[in-house]
């Protein structure tokens, strides 16, 4: 909610007499909306109503005594010739019978008996800096009530922001809170406090208000900020341009004009900074209904009971034509298909003044296997939530030309599943093979998987290439963040290479972080995004792997990282959990070290990359099977939990890359085959990336999905991949004859 700027300026920067600016400002006009704090040096501000002779401004800041003004509960008036020091904050004086929530009783009397009375508010303001007198509109007075700066804060109090501009000013005794109302505005302030409210939300000051000697002193700019007060500063003057015009504005409630149909919502709302009321309105423009499309101009005044009139408010209004509905049009490229033959389907919808942005099909499969006719439907939705129905209807005669087992191998999508026999699957001939290793050193931190406090997740010192691989969930209250810190122990400078890496989450689902890892740590190996130096000097720490803390962790999220760098000396790793807007390298060293569950193991483990290499063809007829994460023929790492100084398995071999290097035949089918339920994961095939999901209640081994068919030729085939956090093991690679092409 936005006050009326000139109204509330009026009475912020009435209230102040000495406002001094850094000597650079006061060199040369300038001109801005607000003025910071930071450039304010507060003096002392009074309030008086006795106006002195125009041009008799008091250089060396004489203070002129005034009479008695109106007091606030809980504020005394004074007088002061000196700056004075904040006191101790005192308790608001209540009002001597509390059986009314807001005290608007003035203790000093009527406006007849005071001699401060309130200014009309209208005119120019112009302040004095490094003096305690103001001119308005040709008279200079000069306040009661002095402007401080505590903390660095300007403070002001509460009576020198009225006085001037007659706002009226009460005392809630239920809340305890000191109100300022201006027209239809409200502002309410609470001593020590921080936080003030403007017509209910709460907006936070600069600096908390405070009692001294029994006045309430509240911060002059962090309001003036808060409500977009403008103003200008020229040479050692302050200058504030005030006015008693009403306000207008207006809202449309529309979200979308339609031309010729909607009827527009109109919301004024108008008020008078002196509270005069409102008689009269003026409109420019205004339809309840715009007949035509295009971009119109309306504007809205209004007219207060001493005629004045306030400035137009102008919005803009764009009226749009009515929507045009969807065509949903899809054609075949035959109209009669026998069992088993291909259907290609060429989407022709399209939408004439917008997009579509739905399509639901029905019956839209690649082949059928039965007989008789088939009705295919596509529904097209626009963003207007029109739609559009289309049908047509197919024909499957009795003849087969693929059964749907050698359809399924001839023409699933590569990264998408069909079914099969799993266990049959069992039975193709395994695959026996060779591998070799590369010196990636697997810092592996998955244990605790869930995290219930702050601590050191894992520690290790590492050299050479290292791969990291870190899976979570946040099993605290609040929220928190994981960081991986790299400490220099040397006593010479030490670089990393970031070589690749791939983050996925915060997530609720953990075999979701775990496939978006896995593919995004080898797209980034592909292009390079990631690749970085860091240099560490001796004894430094630095956070590395910045993506992981990017987003703090809610409780039950996952997050799941894996990535690979390089370090020419020996560094110290440690892996942390700490609450959101700690800093992990100033605590790292005082937090204790989580033990991990049982059945989640941590480590250190070497030879982390896995080269599989089969010199025979594959193929020839023949379905071949490779296992993988099986601890048989592929058995699992056996490495150390350098914290606790025990012997750790991998069970699983997470974090562990594979490289899988064959020759294939001819026309063979090489597919993903989950062996343990649901998996979801990814692979490079021949630098190509190919994701793959596994899910559901029943029958996981029974699914398979395509990563690579080989042409007409001999191929060498190199699949990457490892498996995925949050997905079951093991897996199998398989490789099978692809059918005959038939026409």
């Amino acid at each position: 909610m936005k006050l009326k700027s000139i109204s509330l300026a009026t009475a912020l920067l009435v209230s102040q007499t000495i406002l001094a600016v850094p000597a650079a400002l006061a060199q040369s006009p300038v001109s801005g909306s607000v003025v910071h704090e930071e450039s304010l040096q507060d003096h002392q501000v009074h309030t008086s109503a006795k106006p002195v002779a125009a041009g008799s401004v008091d250089t060396n800041e004489t203070t002129v005594e005034s009479p008695a003004t109106t007091t606030v509960p809980g504020e005394t008036d004074t007088t002061a010739t000196d700056s004075q020091a904040p006191n101790a904050p005192l308790t608001p004086e209540e009002p001597a019978e509390n059986t009314d929530t807001t005290d608007t009783t003035d203790p000093s009397g009527t406006d007849a008996d005071n001699a401060a009375a309130p200014s009309s508010g209208g005119g120019q303001l112009i302040l004095h800096m490094n003096s305690t007198l103001m001119e308005h509109d040709g008279q200079v007075y000069t306040s009661s009530q002095p402007m401080t700066v505590k903390d660095g804060v300007s403070y002001v109090s509460i009576r020198s922001l009225v006085d001037r501009v007659g706002y009226k000013i009460a005392y809630d005794s239920g809340t305890k809170e000191t109100i300022i109302k201006y027209g239809e505005d409200e502002l309410r302030f609470k001593t020590d406090s921080k936080t003030y409210k403007v017509n209910g939300k709460t907006m936070t000051m600069k600096g908390a208000s405070y009692q001294d000697k029994n006045v309430f002193m509240v911060p002059l700019t962090s309001i003036t900020q808060a409500l977009n007060i403008s103003y200008k500063v020229e040479g050692k003057k302050v200058i504030m341009q005030l006015s008693t015009k009403p306000v207008a504005s207006f809202t449309v409630l529309n979200d979308k004009i339609i031309a010729g149909e909607t009827t527009v919502l109109y919301q004024t709302k108008s008020s008078s900074p002196k509270g005069v009321q409102i008689v009269d309105e003026k409109w420019e423009g205004r339809q309840d209904i715009f007949e035509a499309a295009g971009t119109y101009t309306v504007s809205y005044s209004v007219q207060d009971a001493n005629g004045e009139w306030s400035d137009p408010y102008i919005r803009t209004i764009v009226v749009v034509n009515p929507n045009i509905p969807p065509v949903a049009e899809f054609k075949t490229d035959k109209a009669e298909y026998k069992m088993g033959e291909p259907i290609t389907i060429t989407d022709l919808s399209y939408d004439e003044d917008g997009e579509i942005v739905d399509r639901q099909w029905m019956n839209n499969y690649p082949a059928f296997f039965t007989p008789g006719p088939i009705t295919i439907q596509l529904i097209v939705t626009d963003q207007d939530g029109a739609s559009a129905m289309v049908e047509h209807t197919i024909n499957i005669t009795t003849e087969t030309l693929y059964t749907q087992d050698e359809f399924s191998k001839l023409f699933t999508p590569v990264g998408s599943n069909f079914m099969i026999n799993g266990g049959e699957a069992l039975g193709y001939e395994m695959l026996s093979y060779t591998y070799s290793t590369e010196p990636y050193t697997l810092f592996k931190d998955n244990g605790p998987e869930p995290v219930s406090s702050e601590g050191v997740l894992y520690r290790d010192t590492i050299t050479g290439l290292t791969r990291f691989m870190t899976h979570h969930v946040n099993k605290t209250e609040g929220k928190g963040k994981i960081y991986i810190i790299a400490k220099n122990i040397n006593e010479v400078p030490a670089n990393l290479e970031i070589i690749t890496s791939g983050m996925a989450g915060p997530d609720i689902y953990a075999e979701i972080t775990g496939t978006k890892s896995v593919a995004r740590y080898f797209e980034n190996y592909q292009n390079d995004s990631k690749k970085k130096t860091i240099s560490l000097a001796p004894g430094e720490s630095q956070i590395i792997f910045e993506d992981m803390n990017k987003i703090a962790l809610k409780p039950e999220e996952t997050i799941s990282f894996l990535g690979d760098l390089y370090s020419d000396s020996p560094i110290e790793y440690t892996s942390v959990f700490v609450e959101d807007g700690q800093d992990p390298l100033e605590v790292v060293d005082t937090l204790p070290i989580l033990d991990p569950i049982q059945s989640v193991m941590r480590g250190t483990f070497t030879d982390s990359t896995r080269i599989f290499e089969h010199y025979d063809t594959i193929g020839g007829g023949k379905n071949y099977r490779m296992s993988l994460t099986d601890n048989a023929a592929d058995p699992f790492q056996i490495g150390m939990d350098t914290p606790l100084g025990i012997s750790s398995v991998n069970a699983g071999n997470y974090g562990v890359i594979y490289k899988i290097k064959l020759r294939v035949a001819p026309r063979t089918l090489i597919t993903f085959n989950p062996r343990g339920g649901l998996y979801m994961g990814a692979a490079l095939v021949n630098g190509n990336l190919v994701s793959f999901s596994h899910t559901g209640k029943d029958n996981i081994s029974g699914q398979t999905s395509v990563l690579h068919r080989t042409g007409d030729s001999e191929e060498i085939v190199e699949i990457w991949t490892t498996p995925s956090a949050g997905s079951n093991l093991p897996f199998s690679i398989l490789f099978m004859p692809l059918p005959a092409i038939k026409h």
